[in-house]
């Protein structure tokens, strides 16, 4: 069974369709990376995938069930986490309790503001785990606001682990990075759990082909091209409208 899968997914704005008739799967651990000019649906696709946008037309399937329309929230508890371009952090807050504060939310359990982060055993000992999944268990008492760019992209994709996703959905992961943090964040990818799929939407094609098994094309909306990282480098079409561009 494919892990995702789109039938015909469309979403217009009007007289503006954002995304026509794009069908993609993404099977169980696999590294899939979504490409394509600027304004080409990428981020279009990733908010309908997650639930911050409704498709016009079309359906998606998450493990086979059709989970179309149905809110953020409710796609994450069924697998299905996501990042975005802009953190989305508490600056005030250490590390930890960022981390934590995500794995208590998933887990249902209310936010007492009265509790110290090392109240919860369990808690503290899963955010420690998936703090040094993402590379940040080194000052886990720092204050957010004092990470370095790269550092906040970390743990924004911790917070993400911590909904203990099957489908993790990674928008422009390596976006505003030092080619330092960008070969940081590529291992960091790379030393991911193999059985966690990724659906990657990517500008530098430095981290597509270091980590996708499989591409995906968009143009105008429209799925241009889908195959082994090998077969879209090999596209002519995909070349004159896309890397052609970007080399």
């Amino acid at each position: 069974m494919n892990l995702l899968r789109t039938e015909n997914l469309t979403k217009s704005f009007g007289n503006l369709t954002v995304t026509r008739d794009v069908n993609l799967m993404v099977e169980s651990g696999e590294r899939h990376a979504v490409i394509g000019p600027n304004g080409a649906g990428k981020t279009s696709l990733i908010h309908q995938l997650g639930g911050q946008l409704r498709p016009s037309a079309g359906r998606i399937f998450f493990k086979g069930r059709d989970i179309t329309g149905l809110d953020p929230e409710r796609i994450c508890r069924l697998g299905l986490a996501r990042t975005f371009q802009r953190n989305n952090l508490f600056p005030s807050l250490s590390v930890l309790e960022n981390v934590r504060l995500a794995v208590q939310a998933h887990r249902g359990r209310p936010h007492d503001p009265f509790s110290s982060t090392h109240a919860d055993g369990p808690l503290l000992r899963r955010a420690e785990e998936i703090s040094a999944m993402v590379r940040i268990s080194d000052g886990l008492d720092r204050r957010v606001r004092s990470l370095s760019y790269g550092e906040q992209r970390q743990l924004e994709i911790a917070l993400a682990l911590a909904c203990e996703p099957e489908l993790l959905l990674l928008d422009e992961p390596t976006s505003g990075m030092s080619p330092g943090e960008t070969e940081s964040m590529i291992g960091l990818i790379r030393e991911l759990p193999p059985s966690l799929g990724l659906l990657m939407v990517e500008h530098d094609m430095k981290v597509v082909f270091s980590l996708a098994d499989r591409v995906t094309v968009l143009h105008y909306g429209e799925v241009l091209a889908s195959g082994p990282p090998s077969e879209i480098s090999g596209n002519a079409r995909v070349r004159e409208v896309y890397l052609g561009m970007a080399h």
